[in-house]
């Protein structure tokens, strides 16, 4: 039975955060939902991706499932009325629409931040969800697998991966440049604040230090990330204690101003700044103290746009990489359409070959009966290799319904394929 893979999608290209937040999967509640999909609907392979960007449900079943998955999304996060949601989710359904859109989400080229790792690497993590939960069929294994290839080809053909192209990963990444495991100290969790925090502890390479007006918050990131957490009141002793202060406080005036920094006295060695606020949290009149060095916003943002012109100008080898990608792919998967015929094939000439030795090979010696064995083996494989080779090529040009059906009705294979099913 032939299936067709599926895409809902809800991202944030069409849907606001408000819906998108009441459409996320934790990963747990991902599970849940891929063993609910199966429950309700014949399917051979499912991958569902939550992120805060956009959730998504890939799927391979015998007929289009796409708005009986999304209202089923609808009704799993708990709300009744689906047609207030529908509008918002994209399907892709048509020919290789839905695989090509897997390809370009996983390599980043659908990420807010164009080559950004954090949603490829995700998907990495709902697919060995889907591995572990025993949803993934061969078809699945082998487009993931084909994907993972065409990333590498991506990080080491082209500059789409080159550089910090995202605030909060490129202040990270400076962050990280002035010394060996640094004491950084992040002022302010909002979302911005949040990332910097997740940047920096995906790197292992630093002791990260949280302070937030509101402690729960700042105890919800610090839990995340395996942060320390200080009280709002404790601020001037973080940052005293800190090499690296980044602030992404929201305020109408400066936080951080020359008179506070310059309380804690004479600097034993320097102290950055950097600041992602705006309007500014920390006083420009700062880097007039000895040992004080500040990055603000606008310099942050210069290098990202640099990263960010490398990425957009490498789209296009990108899309290439995915084109060659997805039609080595397809070439598979169309062989995939002959393989139950090529196995039935392989079957009932076999059946005959043994069928045969049987009448002759009485009385015949060890030696002897290897030799035959070996020999009739032999032209079994070469009497199939054409038929094999030739419904391959069938399936490139999309005619091997008709050489399928000449072969069913020439060896009979489908009453071959029940006399096997009996024995």
């Amino acid at each position: 039975m032939q299936s067709w893979f599926q895409v809902v999608s809800l991202t944030y290209h069409k849907a606001p955060l408000t819906v998108r937040e009441k459409l996320a999967l934790s990963e747990e509640e991902a599970k849940a939902f891929m063993l609910k999909v199966k429950e309700f609907f014949d399917v051979s392979d499912l991958l569902v991706v939550s992120t805060c960007n956009r959730t998504e449900v890939y799927v391979n079943a015998p007929q289009t499932l796409n708005e009986e998955l999304a209202k089923l999304l609808i009704a799993f996060k708990g709300i009744t009325d689906s047609q207030e949601y529908l509008p918002f989710f994209e399907f892709y359904e048509e020919g290789d629409l839905p695989a090509r859109h897997l390809f370009e989400v996983a390599t980043g080229l659908h990420s807010q931040v164009v080559g950004d790792m954090q949603v490829p690497n995700q998907i990495k993590r709902a697919y060995q969800a889907s591995a572990d939960l025993q949803l993934a069929g061969p078809y699945l294994h082998r487009l993931m697998h084909t994907i993972f290839f065409a990333n590498k080809r991506v990080a080491l053909e082209t500059e789409f991966r080159d550089g910090a192209a995202s605030v909060s990963y490129a202040a990270a990444d400076l962050a990280l440049s002035f010394m060996h495991q640094p004491k950084i100290l992040v002022v302010g969790v909002g979302e911005i604040g949040e990332d910097v925090c997740k940047n920096l502890a995906n790197r292992g390479t630093a002791e990260i230090t949280i302070v937030n007006r509101t402690r729960k918050r700042a105890d919800d990131v610090g839990g995340q990330i395996g942060g320390k957490v200080v009280d709002w009141e404790n601020l001037d002793q973080a940052m005293a204690e800190a090499d690296v202060i980044i602030s992404t406080i929201t305020r109408s005036e400066p936080l951080f101003t020359r008179e506070r920094v310059g309380a804690l006295g004479s600097l034993h060695k320097y102290k950055y700044f950097i600041d992602l606020s705006v309007p500014r949290s920390v006083e420009a009149s700062l880097e007039e103290l000895n040992g004080v060095v500040l990055y603000d916003i606008d310099a942050i943002k210069a290098k990202t746009d640099a990263a960010l012109e490398k990425r957009v100008a490498a789209v296009s080898d990108v899309k290439k990489i995915i084109d060659d990608s997805v039609e080595e792919f397809n070439d598979w998967s169309k062989e995939m359409i002959v393989s139950p015929t090529i196995n039935k094939l392989k079957a009932a000439l076999e059946q005959i070959r043994r069928e045969e030795l049987s009448r002759y090979m009485k009385g015949l010696s060890e030696n002897e009966l290897a030799i035959v064995e070996k020999v009739t083996s032999s032209m079994m494989q070469k009497i199939i290799k054409l038929p094999v080779l030739q419904l391959k090529a069938a399936c490139k040009r999309g005619e091997a319904e008709t050489l399928i059906d000449v072969l069913n009705d020439l060896f009979n294979l489908e009453a071959q394929s029940e006399s096997s099913a009996r024995f």
